[in-house]
């Protein structure tokens, strides 16, 4: 057999080098559509341990990507969101961007453009979101026009109700166009800016998210879960977002949740805000910032230094913005231009990503006769992730 070779990834020269040491890898001299057992289990391995893995120039059906999926997780079957998407609703900001492929309803094509005769679609209109419809202010047309753009939306691919978060996401580009790059500007008083390829995927690491927070609020971190809002993408697609597209803005727009789709208590999800690593045991910040709805905070264990320590006799967060404002400040800092991978696709490239150890956002806008055509594919776990043990707890907070 031959040996799987790796390579790193062709980093910009705005990414710190030094915090990229572990993340993300080219693999080479192997097919992912066509993986042997031995092959895969070194690929999850990889995957687990560099977060994202690229494969340049692959021919990938629909079904050699779902099962690609699938084996990581080989009890889980139905897409991330549910197979009907979007709990059957119009109203999910989720609903424009997704269609499905029909002979393979786990694989969803994403783009821009209208697609003709796809693996069996005759017609296929297709939305590359864009931060125009989705965050309170918005680049100037002028600007945006000489290519200034924003992320759109920096999240993990999560139903967030009902269903567990995906393990793996596969990201395969089929037709990629080709453009001038795009500014993305922060928009948020920090002047800050990335220079990026037309039509990025950016990623960053929930390892390093938590690595770089002062001890103060690790010990949070280590010690708080989130409860997510029922149907959040129903509930908050009236609200608007933050201009780096790292949560929402706090102007009470989010649907009561007496209009919800029916819900139920028990579908509720709260999980924790570090998700262990299941291969290397890292600790990784997972939190998708739009959807929280509430924090609830263990006290400090005993003998724990509660000198400078944020809520050592525990807490239950509900105000919204309190909520909002405390996990900004613990994840705004990673998404900064030096720590960010923005992918530039290329046709017949296939990403993996951990979904339970980045974050990740689409970032740029495309004329509507630019075509663009990806097939993307994650499960809804068959668990929730694993949060910190006691050891952890014990050493962080």
């Amino acid at each position: 057999m031959a040996a799987i070779e790796t390579a790193p990834l062709p980093l910009p020269p705005s990414a710190d080098l030094s915090k990229f040491v572990d993340f993300g890898r080219e693999v080479k001299g192997v097919n992912p559509g066509t993986l042997t057992p031995e092959q895969f289990k070194e690929i999850e391995r990889l995957l687990y341990k560099h977060s994202a893995l690229l494969f340049r120039n692959v021919d990938l059906t629909p079904e050699q990507q779902y099962a690609l999926t699938k084996a990581f997780d080989p009890t889980a079957e139905n897409y991330g969101h549910g197979n009907n998407k979007t709990e059957g609703t119009k109203k999910s900001i989720l609903h424009p961007d997704l269609k499905t492929i029909p002979r393979q309803p786990q694989v969803q094509l994403i783009g821009n453009g209208t697609v003709y005769n796809h693996e069996g679609l005759a017609e296929a209109k297709l939305k590359h979101p864009s931060h125009t419809t989705f965050h309170k202010t918005r680049v100037s047309e002028e600007d945006e026009a000489k290519g200034i753009t924003r992320f759109y939306r920096w999240h993990i691919d999560a139903a967030l109700y009902d269903l567990s978060p995906p393990k793996v996401t596969t990201l395969y580009g089929i037709e990629v166009p080709q453009g001038p790059r795009q500014v993305c500007r922060y928009d948020d008083g920090t002047g800050e800016e990335l220079e990026v390829p037309l039509g990025t995927t950016a990623f960053v690491s929930g390892k390093t998210m938590f690595a770089i927070l002062p001890p103060e609020l690790k010990s949070l971190a280590v010690r708080s879960k989130v409860k997510y809002a029922p149907h959040p993408y129903v509930w908050m697609a009236p609200a608007r977002a933050k201009p780096t597209g790292l949560g929402i803005e706090s102007d009470s727009l989010e649907l009561p949740l007496s209009e919800l789709p029916p819900w139920e208590e028990s579908k509720i999800k709260v999980l924790p805000l570090l998700w262990k690593n299941p291969v290397t045991g890292d600790l990784h910040f997972e939190v998708h910032p739009c959807g929280a709805l509430e924090l609830l905070v263990d006290p400090l264990p005993e003998g724990a230094k509660r000198e400078g320590a944020l809520h050592p006799d525990g807490a239950h967060i509900t105000d919204l913005q309190t909520v909002r404002d405390l996990l900004y400040k613990m994840q705004r800092p990673a998404i900064a231009p030096s720590l960010v991978y923005p992918h530039d696709w290329h046709e017949k490239d296939l990403v993996l990503f951990h979904n339970r150890g980045v974050l990740h956002s689409v970032v740029g806008a495309f004329k509507s006769d630019q075509v663009r055509a990806f097939h993307q594919c994650n499960l809804a776990a068959s668990d929730d992730p694993v949060g910190p043990d006691a050891d952890d707890v014990k050493k962080w907070a």
